[in-house]
Protein backbone atom coordinates (compact mmCIF):
# COMPACT_ATOMS: atom_id res chain seq x y z
CA UNK A 1 0.00 0.00 0.00
CA UNK A 2 1.20 3.35 -1.09
CA UNK A 3 1.83 6.10 1.04
CA UNK A 4 -1.34 8.39 0.57
CA UNK A 5 -3.20 5.08 -0.14
CA UNK A 6 -3.34 4.58 4.15
CA UNK A 7 -6.83 6.07 5.74
CA UNK A 8 -4.92 7.18 8.83
CA UNK A 9 -2.69 9.56 6.27
CA UNK A 10 -5.56 10.43 4.46
CA UNK A 11 -7.43 11.57 7.96
CA UNK A 12 -4.21 13.47 9.58
CA UNK A 13 -4.00 15.44 6.11
CA UNK A 14 -7.75 16.55 5.57
CA UNK A 15 -7.65 16.79 9.84
CA UNK A 16 -4.47 19.05 9.48
CA UNK A 17 -5.51 21.68 6.74
CA UNK A 18 -9.14 22.15 8.26
CA UNK A 19 -7.43 22.82 11.52
CA UNK A 20 -5.30 25.16 10.02
CA UNK A 21 -8.14 26.58 7.75
CA UNK A 22 -9.85 27.47 11.23
CA UNK A 23 -7.34 28.69 12.41
CA UNK A 24 -6.19 31.27 9.95
CA UNK A 25 -10.11 32.56 9.93
CA UNK A 26 -9.62 32.77 13.55
CA UNK A 27 -6.43 34.34 13.43
CA UNK A 28 -7.89 36.97 11.27
CA UNK A 29 -9.77 38.47 14.50
CA UNK A 30 -6.30 38.20 16.23
CA UNK A 31 -5.99 41.62 17.55
CA UNK A 32 -9.68 41.83 18.80
CA UNK A 33 -8.83 39.01 20.78
CA UNK A 34 -8.38 39.48 24.83
CA UNK A 35 -5.77 38.22 26.50
CA UNK A 36 -6.71 35.38 27.38
CA UNK A 37 -7.81 34.35 23.88
CA UNK A 38 -4.43 35.24 22.75
CA UNK A 39 -2.73 32.81 24.67
CA UNK A 40 -5.53 30.14 23.58
CA UNK A 41 -4.63 31.06 19.93
CA UNK A 42 -0.89 30.94 20.21
CA UNK A 43 -1.15 27.53 22.57
CA UNK A 44 -3.65 25.93 19.48
CA UNK A 45 -1.36 27.20 16.63
CA UNK A 46 1.84 25.16 18.74
CA UNK A 47 -0.20 22.23 18.69
CA UNK A 48 -0.97 22.66 15.03
CA UNK A 49 3.12 23.18 13.98
CA UNK A 50 3.91 20.07 16.13
CA UNK A 51 1.38 18.11 14.29
CA UNK A 52 2.07 19.31 11.26
CA UNK A 53 5.86 18.43 12.15
CA UNK A 54 5.73 15.11 12.67
CA UNK A 55 3.31 14.83 9.82
CA UNK A 56 6.20 16.04 7.60
CA UNK A 57 8.42 13.43 9.50
CA UNK A 58 6.30 10.29 7.93
CA UNK A 59 6.71 12.08 4.73
CA UNK A 60 10.75 12.23 5.24
CA UNK A 61 10.81 8.74 6.91
CA UNK A 62 8.51 6.68 4.37
CA UNK A 63 10.17 5.08 1.43
CA UNK A 64 7.31 5.59 -0.26
CA UNK A 65 7.94 7.12 -3.77
CA UNK A 66 5.06 9.43 -3.61
CA UNK A 67 6.22 10.65 -0.06
CA UNK A 68 9.38 11.31 -1.05
CA UNK A 69 8.51 13.59 -4.05
CA UNK A 70 5.95 15.34 -1.81
CA UNK A 71 8.69 16.05 0.65
CA UNK A 72 11.11 17.25 -2.63
CA UNK A 73 8.40 19.67 -3.71
CA UNK A 74 8.41 20.86 -0.04
CA UNK A 75 11.93 21.81 -0.08
CA UNK A 76 11.79 23.55 -3.96
CA UNK A 77 8.93 25.35 -3.12
CA UNK A 78 10.55 27.10 0.39
CA UNK A 79 13.60 26.88 -1.47
CA UNK A 80 12.11 29.63 -3.71
CA UNK A 81 11.95 31.84 -0.53
CA UNK A 82 15.22 30.84 0.67
CA UNK A 83 14.14 28.58 3.57
CA UNK A 84 14.39 25.24 4.34
CA UNK A 85 11.43 22.84 6.04
CA UNK A 86 13.46 23.32 9.46
CA UNK A 87 14.02 27.27 9.15
CA UNK A 88 10.60 27.60 8.39
CA UNK A 89 9.02 25.40 11.66
CA UNK A 90 11.97 27.83 13.64
CA UNK A 91 10.56 31.09 12.14
CA UNK A 92 6.98 29.77 12.88
CA UNK A 93 8.04 28.91 16.67
CA UNK A 94 10.15 32.64 16.85
CA UNK A 95 7.11 34.53 15.75
CA UNK A 96 4.83 32.53 18.04
CA UNK A 97 7.27 32.87 21.39
CA UNK A 98 7.30 37.12 20.21
CA UNK A 99 3.86 36.69 20.10
CA UNK A 100 3.81 35.04 23.72
CA UNK A 101 6.38 37.93 25.01
CA UNK A 102 3.80 41.01 23.55
CA UNK A 103 1.04 39.56 26.15
CA UNK A 104 3.20 38.44 29.26
CA UNK A 105 2.59 40.46 32.37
Amino acid sequence: MGFFDSEVVQQEAKQLFEDYQSLMQLGSEYGKFDREGKKIFIEKMEQLMERYRIFMKRFELSEDFMAQMTVQQLKTQLSQFGVTPEQMFDQMHMTLERMKSEIKD
